[in-house]
């Protein structure tokens, strides 16, 4: 599993930029983190040299991890949602945020994160979040935010204090407590525009590199979505389903595949690029019967689930029996927005770690990707209202 994760980092960016973007991103000194909403979790699949010495981590550490490992006790909920919204929305955020190291010393930041858009199609592909550290103007001066903890042990030259002191963690705590009991200051204009400018700087890495490989990527939508376009947070939700199923747009000519489960690339070994905007009947061969492609296609026009055994090929021409279950998604407004389909190959119906029946597992999966979409249809509806 773990190796399965770093391959799905490693083409994360292979399949956008060219393998000079990770040398040019180390050379930028701005903290920042590059996410991939298509992998389950949303993970960080790329950290800067600065990021990483901000938050005392290795780069092997944060890879493939998400931000929530960065947060703790102190860390605004409310903060929090308004990232969680804003990827939702598919915009630019910018919040100030209580975050902390490795080391459990937290420290303020102000975080803006931004989309990357594909520049063909206008399917977000990655979002940046870039980290700048806050600083506090007291009396003494202006000191970081989050490293009195430190500073206080070293500057303490009082004997009498130092006596008081019964441990090191205590001094921590109590530092720890006097800052998150603070409010933060507000960003000032200079450490505002070190965040635009570090985000300026990634954009035109990232754009300079997909251009060499023809995957052009964007800071705004380069072309008008059409509608069969999946938004980032219905990714998301789907992305946790460990299943092979596909999701089809029945309003786009050709009814063409919008979302493939990693499993059912691994079942059929072709790549993400090579399914989406596809009919499933590419998956189809000279021995397939054409009575259950028929009976599938009455199915889809009665806007009717069905289960059918249907020889398919692999991108190798192998053939496999696949135990197919198609059922229409409806919107909450009950129109029918996409068709899953669900494919267990026959020879491992019966394996299973939670002895569920093949058609359970079939219909456990049509229910989470029916939720997510219902769900994501009803916060749309009453964002607009």
């Amino acid at each position: 599993m773990l190796m399965d994760l770093c391959a799905q980092i490693q083409r994360s960016f292979d399949q956008l930029y060219t393998c000079h973007a990770r040398h040019s991103l180390d050379e930028l000194p701005d903290s920042f983190t590059i996410t991939d909403p298509h992998i389950p979790g949303h993970p960080i699949v790329f950290a800067s040299p600065g990021f990483l010495k901000l938050t005392g981590y290795a780069r092997c550490e944060v890879l493939g991890q998400t931000a929530a490992v960065f947060q703790g006790p102190g860390t605004s909920r409310r903060s929090v949602m308004e990232i969680r919204e804003a990827v939702r929305e598919e915009r630019t955020a910018q919040v100030v945020l209580l975050n902390y190291r490795k080391d459990g010393t937290p420290f303020w930041m102000l975080f803006r994160v931004s989309p990357v858009f594909s520049g063909d199609g206008g399917a977000v592909v990655h979002f940046v979040a870039v980290q700048v550290p806050l600083h506090k103007k007291d009396g003494s001066g202006v000191r970081d935010f989050g490293f009195g903890c430190c500073r206080k042990e070293v500057c303490t030259d009082s004997l009498s204090e130092l006596g008081r002191v019964c441990s090191v963690e205590q001094v921590l705590e109590r530092d720890v407590i006097e800052l998150e009991s603070e409010e933060p200051c507000e960003a000032s204009e200079e450490e505002m525009r070190s965040a635009v400018t570090a985000m300026d700087n990634i954009f035109s890495v990232l754009t300079h590199f997909s251009e060499a490989t023809g995957r052009l990527v964007c800071r705004k939508r380069c072309s008008i979505p059409d509608v069969g376009l999946l938004s980032t947070s219905l990714i998301i939700s789907l992305g946790r389903i460990k299943q092979s199923f596909v999701l089809t747009n029945p309003h786009l000519p050709d009814m063409p595949i919008v979302y493939a489960s990693d499993a059912f690339l691994e079942l059929t070994g072709y790549g993400r690029n090579e399914v989406l905007g596809r009919n499933c009947r590419f998956l189809g061969g000279t021995d397939t019967d054409t009575s259950t492609l028929y009976l599938i296609k009455e199915s889809i026009k009665a806007e009717q689930p069905c289960t059918v055994r249907i020889l398919n090929y692999r991108k190798d021409e192998s053939s496999f029996w696949n135990f197919l279950h198609i059922s229409p998604v409806r919107d909450a407004s009950g129109k029918v927005a996409y068709f899953v389909g669900v494919q267990i190959e026959e020879s491992n119906k019966n394996d299973d770690r939670q002895c569920l029946s093949p058609e359970k597992r079939q219909l456990s999966v049509v229910g989470v990707v029916k939720v997510a979409v219902r769900s994501l249809s009803m916060s749309a509806g009453s964002s607009k209202s």
